[in-house]
């Protein structure tokens, strides 16, 4: 058989992913004029992970509003929509051509994609339990944080009774009301962390609403069950305590994995810390052309957070369809342990930086500490970070990139002991 003939469509700009970074950076960009826009999102509905987590306090940074889950999806949709923005639903984009242009498969068949520009919002995902290799039975009744809500509030079905939720970040009480919305009982949340990752009003009103124990320094080493999860069971890392706990149903929240697939077959070098694409403080990636945006960047931030680097990046592309040149080459950013890792991570010399703060994880709770950025043996900044910590960002001013030597070694963010 011949070769198939594919189909080719040139547009200005390729945004991947409809969540809301990629819709925001869609809606900037029709904005500032700059050509056709296409946001390509694999799902039915664009919106991305809001679309079913219907809880309120969407909106707040970006849209100066507090909405639920699906309005918030739905109004970015509008907006984008509204701006000019070209939404194509159920349409992946699953590889690149030689000549760089995205392959794309949908119901109406595969096709090519040629764009001046593509901004990568993919998004990130939980590590299901088979990538977590927690030990026991393979029962039904094993889900993360994502299918859960897609099963309450898409497909309206009610997935168990007595539930163990295996994190303690803002996710894990995203799915702790889940649950409850679904007709389940938390009978118990873990976490290996000496406390929980989120806001104490949330763990205040989890405790007070939903009665759910909080164990903490405890990782959950087995699953047992034939059919269906029938218990748990739990060990604590300090005294080797095991306690066994029965449940019908296991959520793994958290443990983010940016899906970074695309980035990958782009040729991008990604960042050891986030598993995301290696970005500078314009969100560019080491491929021309190739820009990145929102949690495939980092997992996870918030949605409105996400959505403010979908303004962040489309400022970027503007600048670069005005002549700003790509960078040839950049210094990384590393974190020393116990920090994780840093968002951008690297420094080049071209152009003001379109994202003046960075975002800045560890891989343990450490509270508030002196943090000290340098290159080569020198001091470009130190200062007191607040709340590093695992699952939640502290942020990291970045008028020290200004003294950075674009011919020096690595920049090294390290806490000062």
């Amino acid at each position: 058989m011949g070769a198939v003939h594919l189909t080719t469509e040139q547009v200005d700009v390729a945004v991947v992913g409809g969540g809301p970074s990629g819709l925001a950076a869609a809606t900037a960009l029709c904005k500032a004029d700059v050509g056709k826009v296409v946001v390509l999102e694999r799902e039915a509905e664009p919106g991305g992970i809001p679309r079913h987590a219907k809880h309120q306090g969407f909106g707040l940074r970006d849209l100066r509003r507090a909405l639920s889950g699906p309005r918030y999806a739905a109004r970015w949709a509008e907006i984008a929509t509204g701006a000019g923005a070209d939404l194509r639903t159920e349409t992946q984009a699953t590889g690149w051509t030689d000549a760089g242009a995205l392959e794309l498969t949908s119901p109406r068949g595969r096709s090519l994609l040629e764009a001046r520009a593509v901004v990568l919002a993919t998004g990130c995902r939980e590590r299901p339990r088979a990538a977590r290799l927690v030990p026991g039975a393979r029962p039904q009744g094993v889900l993360t944080t994502g299918a859960l809500q897609q099963l309450v509030y898409l497909a309206r079905e009610f997935p168990g009774r007595r539930a163990v939720v295996v994190g303690a970040e803002h996710v894990s009480f995203s799915a702790l009301l889940t649950l409850s919305h679904g007709g389940a009982r938390t009978v118990a949340m873990v976490t290996e962390h000496p406390r929980h990752q989120t806001l104490a009003a949330f763990r205040a009103g989890a405790a007070f609403h939903f009665r759910a124990p909080l164990f903490t320094r405890t990782m959950l080493t087995g699953i047992r069950g034939s059919q269906r999860v029938e218990e748990v069971e739990l060990t604590h890392l300090d005294t080797g305590q095991v306690r066994r706990v029965a449940c019908d149903l296991v959520v793994f929240t958290a443990d983010w994995v940016p899906d970074h697939e695309l980035a990958v077959l782009a040729g991008a070098v990604l960042d050891p810390g986030t598993r995301g694409p290696t970005v500078d403080a314009a969100l560019r990636t080491t491929r021309p052309g190739l820009f990145a945006a929102g949690n495939l960047l980092h997992g996870a931030e918030t949605a409105d957070v996400a959505a403010l680097s979908g303004r962040s990046v489309a400022e970027s592309v503007i600048r670069y369809f005005e002549g700003e040149p790509w960078p040839t080459s950049r210094v990384p950013i590393e974190c020393e342990a116990p920090l994780h890792w840093i968002a951008p991570n690297a420094i080049v010399a071209l152009g003001p930086p379109s994202h003046p703060r960075f975002r800045l994880r560890a891989r343990e709770i450490l509270g508030s500490r002196q943090v000290e950025v340098s290159q080569d043996g020198r001091t470009l900044w130190r200062g007191r970070v607040k709340r590093l910590m695992p699952g939640r960002s502290a942020r990291l001013p970045g008028g020290w990139t200004a003294a950075v030597d674009s011919d020096g070694g690595p920049v090294v963010v390290h806490v000062v002991v």
